[in-house]
């Protein structure tokens, strides 16, 4: 096959113009086709040739227009690598109407930024069949514009559903078994993704978090929720699975998630180095993970190593008891720690506080 022919096969390809991404075209292999009088002659190609200017004329107008409205060359960039179909998109007809939506409900241009930033999907909602009507609901169900803002802040995506089919329901599922308004609306608003669930579904994992439990009356009942619905079935057994390899019976594990949701949250690497770190390297019973689930939560890198060399220094030294305080030590915040556990020491143990600080640049790397 002649070289001239695998290059009119490739740029007949709809994946060879698509697969490098809009921003890397192969144009330098139209060059060829200022030369080749049947090529040109050729519907089809040229066509194709029509097509790929016209996209990259339409990602020229995008640029310039994400400029025009503050957007950094980097920002908008990374809009690009997260949904390149964005910068396709027609500016005036398209992109300006949203963009003037966000601002007549009292976003300010940083907001509107940051927001298209992270959630530039939200922008291929149709303003006048999604993006308005669920403003509208959500504003409805908080009777506020504020917290409805808020709610858009935290989860953009959720203006690109029909949030009546969606949200409506799985609200109604929570009120029927006595979650209180507050807490419904305390997490709709700050983590409304959680409420964009097939409303099947979602009454299945409310089920489960009661079987397990959970006091519909606490905001802990929907934490669980949360978490539950984050992952799939077959991945929650494979961290319990983790867990009883530690000796941990099922009602144990039950109840760790109980006292802290969050702990189910670690992958089964990360769980199984934390049990690791506390049973083998600090010789604390496998119950630790019932009685303080908080710890198996903590970063290992950030967190635990660096507080654990400082822990093993002051036992070598006979500066605290073994096993005391490993919830001042683990689970206090930093200022707390240097405070309460680093400078009363620093007498006994000159520089304690920059070994400290050492290991933590260590974990950063």
């Amino acid at each position: 096959m002649s070289n001239l022919f695998r290059r009119i096969l490739l740029l007949r390809s709809p994946s060879s113009v698509f697969s490098h991404g809009f921003s890397e075209c192969p144009l330098k292999s139209l060059r060829f086709l200022s030369t080749s009088s049947e090529i040109v002659s050729s519907p089809k190609s040229a066509s194709l040739a029509s097509n790929v200017v016209q996209i990259k004329n339409n990602r020229k107008a995008a640029f310039s227009f994400f400029e025009n409205h503050g957007f950094s060359e980097s920002q908008i960039s990374d809009i690009d690598k997260k949904f390149p179909q964005i910068l396709s998109a027609n500016p005036e007809k398209i992109l300006l109407p949203k963009l003037l939506f966000f601002q007549s409900k009292g976003l300010s241009s940083p907001e509107i930024v940051k927001l298209v930033c992270l959630y530039p999907w939200a922008l291929r909602a149709s303003l006048n069949k999604r993006m308005i009507p669920a403003f509208d609901y959500i504003q409805a169900v908080f009777g506020s514009k504020e917290k409805a803002l808020a709610a858009i802040k935290q989860f953009a995506g959720i203006l690109c559903f029909d949030l009546k089919i969606l949200v409506g329901p799985n609200i109604e599922i929570l009120k029927q078994i006595g979650v209180p308004d507050s807490n419904i609306f305390k997490y709709l608003q700050y983590e409304p993704r959680v409420f964009l669930t097939n409303p099947i579904r979602f009454k299945e994992i409310v089920e489960r978090a009661m079987e397990m439990g959970f006091n519909p009356q606490q905001l802990q009942f929907l934490v669980a929720v949360f978490i539950l619905r984050s992952m799939a079935k077959s991945t929650w057994d494979k961290k319990v699975e983790v867990y009883r390899k530690w000796g941990l019976s099922e009602e144990e594990i039950r109840l760790a998630f109980r006292k802290h949701p969050s702990s189910m949250m670690r992958s089964e690497d990360k769980i199984n180095a934390a049990m690791d770190f506390f049973v083998n390297k600090m010789g604390c019973e496998s119950s630790l993970a019932v009685t303080r689930p908080l710890l198996l939560s903590l970063s290992l890198k950030k967190r635990i190593l660096p507080r654990g060399y400082v822990y093993k220094v002051l036992l070598s030294k006979g500066l605290i008891e073994k096993h005391k305080n490993l919830v001042l030590f683990f689970e206090s915040p930093e200022k707390r720690f240097i405070e309460k556990i680093i400078n009363p020491h620093e007498e006994q143990i000159p520089g304690l506080l920059e070994l400290y600080e050492q290991k933590l640049m260590d974990s950063r790397r």
